[in-house]
Formats: structure tokens, sequence, C-alpha cells
């Protein structure tokens, strides 16, 4: 082999050598870059201000579900952990363990009712599933007398707000004959509700005429929030119920009730214990609007489908859960 031929054999194994070494040093930079990422990721999910073990979340899911009938799922932990940790640094208390044990040990209602409502959600919105509204407006024309509604997941107040809209549209006034009841299991979110006040992008998908009719723009201190209309508020009463208690703070009958996204928080056989309640509360009449991801069908026989998520009484139906009878 002439001298050129070799340093041609010697330079091109050079240049394999020195692209082998090459990229082995990005795979191993990379293999340290993951290690480091992934490091720092156990470490974070590792340090906690409490610890919060499987049977601390059991024993909060076990309470919420005896308390408010919400059946948390075991994926859920991370977020029981995040809004129960707030509890522990209000309280002063440093372990779940003896959080629990203080809340079990009763005597302190005030402790209960915060702790509940950390573990509520509340995604709500003007006008959500915007297909009830024409549904609830064409009912009420056809009534008689005062028009009876009960919201009973009312969370900050959009909900009973929109429905007020829609009937005092339906009527051509500010002052139609209809009452809403509204509840829910959580105060605080009452208490937003109650006050009527609302951040201004919270109508973006509402027309401009319907939100300078039903609400009033706030000015200076108030810049950037709107505020529901005297006489909407008027039309809404709010309460705290919890659907699991033995006995409602209300009474009907009712020509429309509104439950819809909170039986999706409860057990199967829960939600048809609701819905045999619901029964005896409304007139002959009524109607039952459900959300986009619930069927009542199964559950109880005291109502029938009438459309895309709304019900009305069979007539046929026993107002009794279907799962308590088959057991």
């Amino acid at each position: 082999m002439s001298g050129a031929e070799s340093a041609g054999v010697a330079t091109g194994c050079d240049d394999e050598w020195d692209a082998f070494q090459a990229r082995v040093a990005r795979q191993e930079s990379h293999r340290k870059k993951h290690c480091m990422n992934q490091g720092q990721q156990n470490k974070s999910d590792s340090i906690k201000e409490f610890e919060f073990t499987t049977r601390d979340f059991e024993r909060v899911r076990a309470l919420i579900y005896k308390r408010a009938g919400i059946a948390l799922a075991e994926s859920k932990q991370e977020m029981v952990y995040s809004r129960l940790a707030r509890r522990l640094r209000a309280t002063g208390i440093t372990s779940f363990v003896r959080y629990l044990d203080e809340l079990e040990s009763g005597g302190n209602d005030q402790e209960w009712e915060s702790f509940t409502n950390a573990l509520t959600t509340n995604l709500t919105s003007f006008f959500r599933e915007a297909h009830h509204f024409p549904i609830l407006a064409e009912h009420a024309g056809k009534l008689k007398g005062q028009v009876e509604v009960w919201c009973s997941a009312s969370s900050t107040g959009e909900e009973p707000y929109s429905i007020a809209i829609t009937l005092c549209e339906a009527f051509g006034t500010l002052t139609p004959p209809a009452h809403i009841i509204a509840t829910d299991i959580d105060t605080n979110v009452l208490t937003t509700a109650a006050n009527g006040v609302y951040p201004i992008d919270r109508l973006d998908k509402m027309s401009s005429e319907r939100a300078k009719r039903f609400f009033l723009r706030g000015k200076g201190e108030q810049a950037g929030l709107v505020r529901v209309r005297p006489e909407l508020k008027k039309m809404v009463t709010f309460k705290q119920l919890n659907l699991l208690s033995n006995s409602w703070p209300i009474s009907g009958p009712f020509d429309v009730i509104f439950c819809r996204n909170v039986m999706i928080y409860f057990d199967k056989p829960t939600q048809g214990k609701i819905l045999s309640r619901f029964a005896p509360l409304m007139k002959p009449d009524g109607l039952l609007f459900a959300g986009h991801s619930e069927n009542f069908l199964y559950l109880t026989d005291a109502f029938k489908l009438r459309g895309k998520t709304v019900y009305e009484l069979d007539p046929k139906g026993a107002a009794k859960p279907l799962l308590s009878r088959q057991a």
C-alpha cells in the first residue's frame, strides 16, 4: 500500500472514530441532562410542606363522601393535597393526621365547612350549555302564575342569573312573575353569587345588547368589573344546601329544577336517591335540566327524557331509585 493510500485509510478511520466519539458525547450529554431534569422533578415531587400519605388521602375520600356525597377519584391525591394544605396553614396545624383527627372529633362546624368548600369544584359560566335556555323560555311562556325555579348547584351565580335573564326576556320585562331559589354546598361561592359582581371578561360570549341591559359597568376603582342589575338580584334567593342532608331548607312545587354538572361528582346510588327526592318537589309538568355528560334514565324511573339532557316527570314512574330496588 502506498503512503498516500495509507494516509487516506488512516484519515478515513480517524474521521469515523471522531464521528463515533461525537455521537457518544451527544448521547451522554442528553442522558445526563435527562437524569438531571428527572432528579430535579423527583426532588420537587418528594419535597412537600406536609406529609400526605395514601392513608391520609383515603381518610379524606371517606370523609368528603360521607359529608357531601362526593366520590373523589384515586387520581385526585395531588389536587387534594394542594387544596387542603391551605387549610393546614390557615389553622396552624402541622400534619394531616392531626387535622383529620380534629375534623372527625367534631365540634368545629366552621372547619367542616371550609374542608368541604376546599374540595368542591366550581366551574361555571353565563349561559353555559346554551341550548337549555330557549327551552326554559318556551316552557315559562306556557305557565300561568308565578314561575318557580330551583337552581340546585348555583356556584358563583352565573347559572341562576342566566335563568333570571332568560325569564326577563321571555316575559319582556325586568320584573317577570318568577322566583329562583339558588343553592350550593359551598358558602364561599354563595357569597360571590349574592354580591353579583364579576370581571367584565365573564361577559365576553354575551351579546353587547344583553350585557348592557342586565349589567352595570364599574367605574373608577370598580373599572373592569360589572354588577348584575338590582332587578335580577331581587329575583334570586341564595341559600346553602347540601344535597345529602336529610332535610332541605326549600319547598316546592317547582316548575323547573336545574341540576347540571353536579351529579357527576356523586356515585350512582347517591344520584338515584337525590333524583327520587326531586320528583315530589316538581309540578306535574315540571322540567329537570341536566348537564351534558349526565344521564338519569338508568338511575330512577321517576323521569323520562324530553329532549337533549332535559327531563320531565313520568306519570308511570315510582319516584324511587332503581339501584336500591334492584339491590
